[in-house]
């Protein structure tokens, strides 16, 4: 295990550093399913699906499903699902973003997505990635490409403590104000008009007329790595949420077909409440899913007993007990980095464990020797919801809501744990054989 583990731990490091924002993570994910067999899908085209046979389809560039036809009857053996997300609070580029200061200072112009704890993003080197929008010959098709400048172009310097002597009592972000990268010094007037589209098209080798728009985010610059007194620990940008995302894919691409269809899901826009066509709310994965039944049971009721017939393990990370601040959590229920998967359970229905779902996940990891650890919010503190409760207004599967114990969520560097990560790839693994 020891081998495999700290292997595991590597490659999830090194695809988290290859993977800025959501379309590189999809990018990588797609190259990775075509490496082993799997064919791309169109939702324009016409589909010929096979038995035991492997695919995926990607929506936006920034979602993707990947899925296995089971070798039974669909109706009766339905799917086996696993969902994650690609996406996690960062601060995005508006349009027009150069902003000059006395002629010298360029910062660039930003909007915060998503809870991110603003205060790790100072004084951290920050590099730019995203999807570039070009004109093409269809106006109804533009072009994209994707940038990923891997070097440090900007930081958001801190004010000095002498100018603000308050500074360790609390400090109110305001985001307009404070959360804008400084990019550069301008030298001469003329490099401050559109120096970012034409840092664009010159990393991108297009022409800077042919730049339309674009979908970019600052990103934490220096990669992952292993620490702790014996390498215990993860410590990485975007763990929250693509941990589960590499787990799920490598228990995917592990696992043989069974009878049942094994199907990944990787939503974007969780972080902002997945009310996006790529997102949990969306039709995306009731539509695929349809389409899949009718290849080969063309008729709706044949869909339904499907969806009866499946189960799926909703996994976005979850709250370690943070050492430092032990009355924030259930005085019980306190699960610990590196103490095994979390099952995640609100009275309220923020997550849509409930006593079946949570026996279903239990006994998985049970079956593979895995710890498995549970989770409550302090009853007087408001926790939020995922991935499952909102996929369960387009479908009414049977579903778990896992992750792994994690400490400093939403923080530009998160932290979590080697063994944890085996583990719930292991369970992954265990849930797509039945």
């Amino acid at each position: 295990m020891t081998e495999e583990k700290y292997k595991l731990a590597d490659d999830l490091i090194d695809f988290i550093d290859a993977s800025p924002s959501p379309f590189h993570v999809v990018r990588n994910i797609k190259a990775a399913l075509l490496r082993r067999g799997y064919k791309e899908l169109r939702s324009e085209e016409h589909w010929d699906l096979r038995r035991a046979a492997k695919y995926f389809i990607s929506k936006n560039d920034s979602a993707i499903i990947a899925f296995v036809t089971g070798t039974g009857k669909i109706e009766e053996h339905g799917f086996r699902l696993i969902a994650a997300h690609t996406d996690s609070p960062t601060i995005k580029v508006k349009p027009i973003p150069e902003i000059l200061v006395k002629d010298k200072y360029l910062k660039i112009n930003t909007e915060v997505y998503g809870g991110a704890i603003l205060s790790s993003w100072f004084d951290r080197p920050l590099s730019l990635a995203g999807r570039v929008s070009l004109k093409s010959d269809n106006p109804l098709k533009p072009i994209s490409k994707f940038l990923y400048i891997k070097k440090p172009i900007a930081i958001i310097p801190s004010l000095a403590i002498h100018l603000n002597r308050e500074v360790n009592n609390g400090l109110k972000i305001e985001n307009q104000k404070m959360m804008l990268p400084l990019l550069a010094m301008v030298k001469e007037k003329l490099e401050k008009n559109n120096l970012l589209i034409r840092l664009i098209a010159s990393e991108l080798n297009v022409q800077e007329d042919d730049i339309l728009d674009f979908d970019l985010n600052f990103t934490n610059y220096g990669k992952g790595m292993l620490i702790g007194l014996n390498n215990e620990f993860i410590t990485s940008g975007q763990l929250d949420d693509l941990a589960m995302v590499h787990a799920g894919i490598q228990a995917m691409l592990d696992s043989q077909p069974t009878e049942a269809t094994q199907v990944m899901v990787c939503f974007d826009n969780e972080e902002v409440g997945s009310l996006s066509k790529q997102g949990a709310g969306s039709p995306f994965l009731r539509s695929v899913l349809q389409r899949i039944v009718f290849q080969f049971k063309n008729d709706i009721e044949s869909f339904y007993r499907a969806v009866a017939n499946s189960f799926l393990i909703s996994a976005d990370m979850a709250h370690a007990l943070h050492p430092n601040y032990q009355e924030k959590y259930d005085p019980v229920n306190q699960p610990v980095i590196n103490g095994g998967p979390v099952i995640k359970i609100n009275a309220n229905q923020k997550y849509t464990t409930d006593s079946d779902s949570s026996a279903v996940y239990e006994m998985i990891c049970r079956n593979a020797n895995i710890p498995v650890q549970k989770y409550v919010n302090h009853s007087d503190i408001k926790g939020g919801s995922t991935l499952g409760s909102i996929s369960a207004g387009q479908l009414d599967l049977r579903s778990v809501d896992i992750g792994n114990p994690m400490l400093a969520m939403h923080a530009i560097r998160e932290l979590a744990g080697v063994d944890d990560h085996y583990w719930v790839m292991k369970s992954f693994r265990e849930f797509y054989k039945y």
